[in-house]
């Protein structure tokens, strides 16, 4: 070996020896810093909160509440059960199993109401209720994808899933509320206005009982024949519209491919005239399926619109308290409109106008609890179609809102806050919506005076019949005589 080459390998050894006692020296030192004396080990780190102090952690709180939540409806779900399912065999052990399964166990099994509440057949005991949940299977008003027709029954097929406790907010929907599902509105799939008249009927009957209806879409055509169910059977503002929408798109353009469709309940519902479109808020409003034709009708009416980069900018609890305040001005009550696709694309495939870039779901959720604390007279998520979904999580998704809606609503107690605005009888609605659009004749039948109690049978026939010429004379005596050129031929004696 050169000289020269010697030396290299010798300053290359020591090198190397210098690195290897400096990394000796290094893991000395972290070694004497990571290992604390005696009495660090022992000194509590007080800028941690001490996780089993129920004053620090809302996780242990949550837990000691459960206790004070009471278990008399679940007991009583069990002994009827029993009664209802016949005792299990004598081989099971735990007796409060059922031959027949009944109730909320097991979640694989069961008929599917929504979260395996009572099936409500006779809809005229809907007043016993706090809730009722129905289902819109509607669709017609679909621009692209359909099959949100399936949405009430993908919905309440994952509602198997879920029990009425949640922890963290320390409730029990089963003990704390009453809640019914009234089964699905008979709609017309080939007929738009057919169906927005079923819907409207259904809404305003529950509505007008007292009861707040919680709607399973079905598309969002149907916001307008909600909204205007609700604003039929009371005499105050729904807030003035107090309407809460949260979407990717504005759906408030007149018309689209020449009907009412999905696009357009906002533009038709704010036409009510206890509906004011200066308390519409809409959130997360944006991407690239905002029809054109409907930002101008945004302006005119002077809608509140906050999209995603607003959400961004000032956060969701922020956002809430914008909307709140828009939505409650001058307002009785508000009403809440969840369109599914308002959620990232990547989390609500079932849907039928995806799109990317909405909110996450934890940002749902609490934008939910923030509206929904301070009270809603209704509610309704649209827009799930389970044809496109994967392992029902959209479905999953929606299912989510609304517990969490009726959650915050239960542990805020505001669940029955805004229910007193409905003090119009359901029956004269019907007369009077028929009527203002004009007819040609009406008649009233099977009035049977043997029959008949200090004639209240013949002053509701009465009634009946006032209240048409009423509702076509406040709208304009052309409502009136509206109909009656269509008689052009001459009478001739039979």
């Amino acid at each position: 070996m050169s000289l020269a080459a010697s030396a290299v390998t010798h300053g290359a050894r020591r090198s190397l020896s210098l690195s290897r006692k400096l990394a000796a020296g290094n893991e000395t030192l972290a070694f004497a810093t990571m290992t604390p004396s005696s009495h660090q080990h022992h000194q509590k780190r007080h800028h941690h909160p001490d996780p089993f102090n129920p004053k620090n952690t809302k996780g242990w709180k949550a837990a000691l509440a459960e206790a004070e939540i009471p278990l008399t409806k679940f007991n009583e779900e069990i002994a009827k059960g029993l009664e209802l399912g016949l005792p299990g065999a004598s081989s099971i052990q735990d007796k409060t199993i059922s031959t027949f399964s009944r109730g909320e166990l097991p979640h694989y099994a069961g008929i599917n109401t929504f979260l395996k509440a009572p099936y409500l057949e006779d809809s005229k005991q809907v007043g016993n209720y706090d809730v009722a949940v129905v289902g819109v299977p509607f669709d017609g008003g679909c621009t692209y994808r359909a099959g949100t027709r399936f949405g009430p029954q993908g919905i309440r097929r994952i509602s198997a899933l879920y029990t009425p406790y949640n922890y963290e907010k320390g409730i029990d929907l089963r003990e704390q509320m009453t809640l019914c599902d009234i089964g699905d509105v008979f709609t017309i799939p080939a007929n738009i206005e057919k169906s927005f008249d079923q819907i409207s009927n259904a809404v305003a009957h529950i509505a007008s009982h007292g009861t707040m209806p919680i709607i399973l879409g079905g598309d969002h055509s149907i916001g307008f024949p909600t909204v205007r169910g609700l604003a039929s059977v009371t005499s105050k503002n729904i807030g003035k519209t107090g309407i809460i929408h949260v979407d990717r798109h504005a759906d408030i353009q007149e018309k689209d491919l020449d009907e009412r469709m999905h696009t357009t309940p906002y533009f038709h519902a704010t036409n009510l005239p206890n509906v004011n479109p200066k308390n519409l808020v809409q959130i997360g409003i944006g991407g690239w399926q905002v029809p054109r034709p409907a930002v101008p009708n945004m302006i005119a009416r002077e809608t509140n619109i906050y999209t995603m980069d607003d959400i961004e900018l000032y956060g969701i609890d922020k956002i809430s308290e914008m909307a709140l305040d828009r939505a409650w001005d001058g307002c009785d009550a508000v009403y809440m409109s969840y369109d599914i696709d308002s959620i990232e694309a990547a989390f609500v495939p079932g849907t039928g106008w995806p799109e990317p870039g909405g909110l996450l779901p934890r940002e749902a959720l609490k934008l939910v609890g923030n509206v929904a604390k301070e009270g809603l007279c209704g509610m309704e998520v649209v827009e799930v179609s389970p044809p496109y979904d994967h392992a029902d999580i959209t479905s999953l998704m929606a299912l989510r809102i609304i517990v969490d809606a009726l959650g915050a609503m239960v542990s805020h107690g505001t669940l029955k806050k805004c229910m007193g605005i409905f003090d119009k009888e359901f029956a004269l609605k019907l007369v009077g919506t028929v009527s203002k659009e004009g007819l040609y004749g009406l008649e009233v039948v099977e009035v049977r005076l043997p029959y008949d109690h200090v004639d209240i049978t013949s002053l509701m026939a009465l009634r009946i019949i006032v209240d048409a010429l009423g509702a076509m004379v406040s709208h304009g005596t052309r409502m009136l005589k509206k109909c009656m050129s269509i008689f052009d031929k001459e009478f001739v004696p039979l």
